[in-house]
């Protein structure tokens, strides 16, 4: 699996409504040590100044920047968005970067670096939680991928150590690099996830047939904001049934393309059952919890 000594990389952003972070997100690209890139500015159908901005970019940088805009300007999601820019990329190794989040200048070099030398399918990397761009009261805080660091981390165990299954933070997007025939291989992005998940369905693919390279090192910022695709599911209740949308995809995933590894399969079965059986684990698991919640605190004011 070796890759060229200079490999093209093929950068993808997708956006939708951020004029107010693109500019810096596109700086963040341009500022990069490494230079042999080009950067996809794919339009999901904005209707604010982001438009604006990637055309200005495109036009201004005609031999690294390409803008592209779905037919009628209509809004398709995430997941087929990537894929068009995927299909369209001209590069040896794919990156992506969302539209409000920003890479230091020597992300590419670093992840090229790693992916040359460990001759894996994808290298991902720690991501700093960007809190302190506004006024916000709560600190950055850099959160490493799970599973073994600093090591190749062999399929399938990824499955088993990182979210959704696992317990291991799983890599955010904007702090991966990927070579572009594995992504091909595999399929690429589900287009059914058009927000939620989006990026879980593809790392999936990742865990159970291709050997990564998990970093310690941290050179990407993912923005936190209150408005943001993960805010607003939690917010409004939606997180609930997206997560078990996203489970019962993987469970008929795990049946057309014959996962058979026990131990996988026995674990989404646990992470399954409270969202098919609601009320049998509440009787079970919930309530019980909550009932010896309740005797120590009785336990406590008696003591």
């Amino acid at each position: 699996m070796n890759i060229s000594a200079n490999p093209k990389v093929s950068i993808i952003t997708c956006f939708l409504n951020v004029g107010e972070f693109l500019q810096e997100a596109i700086e963040s690209v341009l500022h990069q040590q490494y230079h042999n890139w080009e950067m996809w500015l794919i339009d999901d159908g904005s209707t604010d100044c982001s438009t604006q901005i990637a055309k200005e970019y495109a036009a201004k940088y005609t031999d690294k920047i390409i803008y592209y805009e779905h037919e009628g300007h209509q809004n398709i999601g995430a997941s087929a968005s990537r894929n068009i820019g995927i299909e369209r990329s001209t590069g040896e190794l794919i990156a992506f970067l969302d539209g409000d989040d920003v890479w230091l200048p020597n992300l590419l070099a670093e992840l090229i670096r790693l992916l040359q030398q460990h001759k894996v399918a994808m290298v991902c990397e720690a991501t700093e939680y960007w809190y302190t761009w506004n006024e916000s009261a709560n600190q950055n805080t850099v959160t490493p991928v799970g599973g073994v660091q600093d090591c190749v981390n062999l399929p399938p165990q990824l499955m088993l150590d990182l979210y959704p299954l696992g317990k291991g933070a799983a890599p955010c997007i904007c702090g991966m690099l990927v070579r572009k025939d594995a992504l091909q291989k595999h399929g690429g992005f589900e287009s059914c996830f058009k927000g939620m998940y989006d990026d879980q369905a593809l790392l999936i693919k990742f865990y159970l047939n291709e050997a990564v390279y998990i970093s310690s090192g941290c050179h990407n910022l993912y923005r936190q904001r209150p408005n943001s695709l993960v805010q607003s599911s939690f917010k409004s209740g939606r997180y609930y049934q997206d997560r078990k949308q996203f489970l019962e995809w993987l469970k008929r995933y795990f049946t057309i393309n014959k996962i058979e590894n026990e131990m996988i399969n026995k674990t989404l079965k646990k992470v399954l059952y409270p969202y098919r059986y609601p009320f049998i684990y509440a009787v079970t698991h919930t309530l019980p919890r909550r009932g010896m919640t309740l005797l120590r605190k009785i336990n406590r004011k008696l003591s």
